[in-house]
């Protein structure tokens, strides 16, 4: 049976350690597991999008630079091979995809040897619930301190989300805290102390979290009610003179000129 120091939530060292499950904490360190979850973990985080131009992505290029012989220089087909200055790369970085899938048991094994590897190293402490009412990073800091966490990279697991814990830690950069349930093997080594909430063994389901009250936004001031526009009052209706028929125009006298008649001349000119 396997023990680790116990804590209280107030960082007070309590006697006698807590006994760790038997059945989890067999003291079983798989390194090959570890190296394959670790490696997988990584390549997983890449983005894969490096890139390099090779002679055929370079532009330019399309033409020999001087003749094949006669010129007492190296034959060259191309200002865009490799040997040029602004040629391209050889065998240069493409885009890719690093991600590698390892067995789900794989995953579980590798968590169970990174847990067992700390807990045999004396790196893992196990503490009562922390309850924070709000988010306080100088309580967090000065609780790890009373943990033996000053300057060393350290992992907090809890039971269950609690938001107040997680964001209390989130601005030191040698903290990480997260569920026991999330917690990786590459997370696992990556810190050199652990610290577990006691209900994270218990098999109990862990409580709704509990989110912090934000700032009090305070409302706008209510609009004015735009003044309603008056009512349009209803002309009076016109009364419909009669119609009085058209008389139609009378139609004028055009009086065509009548042309003189042209006068003949004499002599028969």
């Amino acid at each position: 049976m396997i023990e680790a120091p116990h804590y209280s939530a107030a960082g007070a060292k309590k006697k006698g350690g807590f006994s760790l499950p038997g059945d989890f904490f067999d003291g079983t360190i798989n390194r090959d597991v570890l190296h394959q979850a670790v490696k997988s973990y990584l390549g997983n985080q890449r983005q894969g999008t490096h890139a390099t131009k090779t002679r055929s992505f370079v532009s330019g290029g399309n033409q020999k630079p001087w003749r094949q012989k006669g010129t007492g220089r190296a034959r060259q087909g191309s200002t865009r091979a490799p040997n040029w200055p602004g040629g391209g790369k050889v065998f240069g970085p493409l885009p890719r995809d690093y991600r590698t899938e390892i067995p789900r048991k794989v995953k579980q094994l590798a968590r169970q040897s990174a847990l067992n590897a700390r807990a045999a190293d004396g790196g893992l402490v196990v503490i009562e619930p922390l309850e924070f009412a709000e988010p306080k990073t100088a309580r967090l800091v000065e609780l790890l301190g009373k943990l033996g966490g000053d300057g060393r990279k350290t992992l907090v697991l809890t039971h269950g989300i609690k938001p107040s814990v997680y964001l209390s830690g989130r601005n030191v950069g040698t903290v990480k805290v997260m569920t026991y349930l999330d917690a990786s093997a590459y997370d696992v080594l990556w810190s050199d102390l652990v610290v577990i909430e006691e209900g994270a063994f218990s098999g109990e389901a862990p409580a709704a979290p509990v989110y912090p009250e934000g700032p009090v936004k305070h409302a706008p001031p209510p609009r004015k009610p735009a003044p309603a526009p008056a009512a349009k009052k209803p002309a009076p209706k016109a009364a419909k003179a009669k119609a009085e028929p058209k008389k139609k125009p009378a139609a004028k006298a055009t009086a065509k000129a009548k042309k003189p008649a042209a006068k003949k001349k004499k002599g028969g000119k």
